[in-house]
């Protein structure tokens, strides 16, 4: 006999209560397996890949692309064999189509089983009321709330480059699905209508604000009015650590590992915060303590797509140059695609921001919340120096270390940027405080 599963969002990271979903895999009557992917989601810190914990076919997708939804409520629903073994998953209840009588008043209610999650995920701590929908035989039309969903990943592409929202689009495509043709007959539309006179133009682009951006957002404002800041810098000759990079590339010890001035900063700072491990810490008002770690999760910010996120490199104390190296490549491709796993965005203690990327000398970087210290490293450039009694053209950079006031004191964190600079000024210095 057949069984119809329902699929509830799970937690996917710590203290999530909703997530956007960006783009559905399948669709009413797909076959899917286990593990298949039924759905690509953005929670406040990452985008997620959700899989099927069951093998069966889909028979209704019950929330639209572009609809926020709140963990622990169903957004999808298959039909499986009753005698399939039981995955792992979010709680999913089985509703049986031949009807099933209720229990007698006077029947005491059984213990209810250990809630299964996904391998990874936390289990649904709130439970979204949702009325029951009734059962079709035939699958509803699509509505104007759902046609979002009904547009290919280029059509949507299209639709971001010529700013227009898929909502407000008039499908013509099969099954109501929209089509390039539909996009270019709207964004002529608005063409033509803004260039009239005394008419308002409407071609404003206006973004909502969810997801990474929105907790980027929010995390970023109570940082900055609960933290007391405050930043410092020194400009440091780093032309010794860029022979130093040359040399280990050419080792055979670094082949195919891509090494980069940022990579020795990281080990620079990580050999700072050993000698001075206080910095590795955060300020816990409401338990009223200051919390040290013992362990190094260092953060590094990424620019993505979808905004600002601080992935971190768990245990980085621990780790050789080659092995930052490749802890660091890692962490920037899954930011850039948009697969960064939950668990990295979790439990950072310092974070790193590299600005120098763009071209910019440095900045004053807010503090990630929960951490005491931020290090803001700007770009390499040749500056006049004096070296050995001597102005020379040198390679040098700007760093900025920005700190909590209430736990890191001007002396401290002054020696946390000096040594720091002194590292990356005479690298082989580093050796000496390992």
């Amino acid at each position: 006999m057949l069984v119809t599963k329902h699929f509830h969002l799970p937690d996917v990271g710590e203290g999530l209560t909703e997530a956007e979903i960006l783009e559905w895999r399948v669709g009413p009557g797909d076959p899917v397996g286990v593990n298949d992917t039924l759905v690509e989601i953005e929670t406040a810190k990452a985008v997620v890949e959700l899989p099927s914990p069951y093998a069966g076919t889909v028979t209704e997708i019950l929330c639209a692309a572009g609809e926020a939804v709140a963990v622990g409520a169903p957004i999808i629903t298959f039909e499986v064999e009753d005698d399939s073994p039981p995955q792992a998953g979010p709680e999913l209840d089985a509703t049986p189509q031949e009807p099933v009588d209720p229990p007698a008043q006077d029947e005491q209610p059984t213990t209810p089983a250990r809630e299964p999650v996904l391998v990874g995920y936390g289990p649904a701590h709130a439970r979204t009321a949702r009325r029951p929908r009734k059962r079709k035989t035939e699958q509803p039309a699509v509505t104007s709330s759902a046609q979002t969903s009904l547009a290919t990943p280029p059509v949507r592409k299209l639709a971001r480059d010529l700013g227009v929202d898929l909502r407000l689009v008039a499908a013509t495509g099969p099954s109501g699905r929209i089509t390039r043709e539909d996009l270019h007959r709207l964004a002529e539309q608005r063409a033509t209508a803004s260039s009239a006179p005394g008419l308002p133009r409407d071609d404003v682009v206006r973004t909502p604000i969810r997801g990474v951006r929105k907790h980027t957002a929010e995390a970023m404002v109570a940082s900055a009015f609960t933290a007391p800041h405050v930043t410092e810098w020194v400009t440091v000759d780093v032309q010794r650590s860029l022979k130093l990079l040359k040399r280990a590339r050419a080792h055979r010890a670094f082949g195919n590992v891509r090494l980069t001035p940022l990579c020795l900063v990281i080990k620079a700072a990580l050999t700072a915060i050993a000698r001075h491990p206080e910095i590795n810490a955060k300020w816990d008002a409401a338990a009223g303590e200051i919390v040290q770690y013992p362990d190094v999760n260092l953060g590094v910010a990424a620019a993505t797509p979808r905004g600002l996120i601080v992935p971190n490199i768990a245990a980085a104390q621990r780790l050789s140059l080659r092995e930052i190296a490749l802890a660091l490549t890692d962490l920037i491709d899954q930011a850039r695609a948009g697969k960064t796993p939950p668990e990295r965005m979790r439990n950072g203690t310092f974070t790193i921001t590299n600005i120098g990327v763009f071209g910019i000398d440095g900045g004053t970087p807010i503090l990630n919340p929960g951490e005491a210290a931020i290090l803001c490293f700007g770009q390499v450039r040749r500056t006049p120096w004096e070296h050995k009694g001597r102005v020379r053209l040198r390679d040098t950079a700007t760093l900025a270390l920005s700190f909590d006031h209430r736990l890191v004191d001007g002396e401290l964190g002054s020696l946390v940027l000096r040594d720091i600079a002194r590292f990356l000024e005479r690298p082989e210095l580093m050796v000496l405080h390992q």
